[in-house]
């Protein structure tokens, strides 16, 4: 059964949600932002904050049935919300502690090539097709500067990149978040 046709459990004031409604912390279909609503937000929150916590455990914190929170796990995923519930890795703990950015033109027709040839450098870890000065930006790191320039040379070593720009990042003081946007998202 799908979350849209489910039976609905019993909200905190003991009273059955009414089919195709969220409950209490619902907001009405068809607002600006139909990706999540409140409880979603919070069950992000939570999974993001306490990451190996159980589902039957997220629906005693959050005071819903534990059908509720499978259901919406189940949704959120299906909806691409939520993408995967591995292990945060810091680079600089594998020994990777260089972080660069490098801007690359492309030559007209090569962006399939690129990408490949991209993606199997290990130490490209992100790849953003842009606007603007370039075509693609990839997040890369190094074990050291002088190891920077390996990295790159493998980078640009691909007949399609034609030009190359690198940035190396001195520090990171807001590193990649997300709940603030989740909090917004679930207040629209």
């Amino acid at each position: 059964m799908s979350p849209a046709t489910s039976p609905r459990s019993p909200g905190p004031d003991g009273a059955a949600d009414a089919p195709g409604t969220a409950g209490p912390l619902a907001r009405p279909a068809g607002t600006a932002n139909d990706a999540i609503d409140a409880l979603d937000g919070k069950l992000i929150r939570l999974l993001a904050e306490e990451p190996r916590i159980g589902v039957l455990e997220c629906s005693r914190r959050l005071q819903v049935a534990r059908g509720t929170v499978q259901a919406r796990l189940d949704r959120l995923q299906a909806k691409g919300v939520i993408g995967g519930f591995g292990p945060e890795v810091d680079p600089a703990a594998l020994g990777y502690p260089v972080t660069a950015f490098a801007t690359l033109e492309i030559s007209q027709g090569q962006g399939a090539d690129v990408r490949a040839h991209l993606s199997a450098v290990p130490e490209v870890l992100e790849l953003h097709t842009i606007t603007g000065h370039g075509d693609m930006m990839v997040r890369i790191v190094a074990r050291s500067n002088a190891d920077l320039q390996r990295v790159i040379d493998r980078v640009v070593g691909f007949d399609g990149i034609v030009r190359s720009s690198t940035a190396i990042a001195l520090e990171n003081p807001v590193p990649y978040r997300i709940l603030p946007l989740v909090d917004q998202a679930a207040t629209e």
